[in-house]
Parts: structure tokens; C-alpha cells; sequence
């Protein structure tokens, strides 16, 4: 290439993403699978969980873990809910809990 510029490798990136989002999923469903059946978790759960460090970069998982979680809905395994009802994940603002699918 001219110039000096190098492709990003977007391959990578991208393979480095559905990782993350795939051990969210499993994340969210094995802390689930540790309570009792009527409990709930919080997204930053499973972004603790999967982050490997002891500081708070955690935090750049929550929304990948909130995108995990809808993902999840979305195959009926999981609810999520605010003040104990199970709410729209498209329409959910602030923060969310998720349970076990009933």
C-alpha cells in the first residue's frame, strides 16, 4: 500500500467481538444457572465476569452484555425486566435486571 497506511484487520476485530459477546452469553446464563430460579442478575455481572482485569474496564462490557442479554431474549432463554416486570429490551431504558425465561 501507498502512503504508509495499513488495513485495519477488521477480521480480527470482529472475530475478537463475537467472542466477547458469546462468553457474555454464557456468562449471563451460567451465573443464572448458580441462583435460584426466581433470581435475577445484572448486566455488569456478566461484564465482571468476563473481564479479566482487576480494574474498572469492566464498564466498556455493559453494553455489550445488555446486547448479550437481548440476544438471549431473543432465543427465549432469558427475561429482562425493570421493577420485576419483564419489559420491550428494544424499548428498555436505565437500569435492568435479567431471570431466567418463564
Amino acid at each position: 500500500m501507498s502512503g504508509g497506511a495499513r488495513p485495519r484487520d477488521t477480521g480480527r476485530v470482529a472475530d475478537n467481538e463475537r467472542q466477547t459477546d458469546r462468553r457474555l452469553e454464557r456468562a449471563i446464563l451460567e451465573l443464572l444457572e448458580r441462583r435460584a430460579p426466581t433470581a435475577t442478575i445484572c448486566p455488569s455481572d456478566a461484564a465482571r465476569a468476563v473481564y479479566a482485569g482487576d480494574d474498572d474496564g469492566w464498564r466498556a462490557l455493559m453494553e455489550p452484555a445488555r446486547s448479550a442479554a437481548r440476544r438471549l431474549v431473543e432465543a427465549g432463554e432469558v427475561e429482562i425486566t425493570q421493577a420485576g416486570r419483564p419489559v420491550d429490551p428494544a424499548t428498555a431504558r436505565g437500569p435492568i435486571r435479567i431471570r431466567r425465561a418463564r
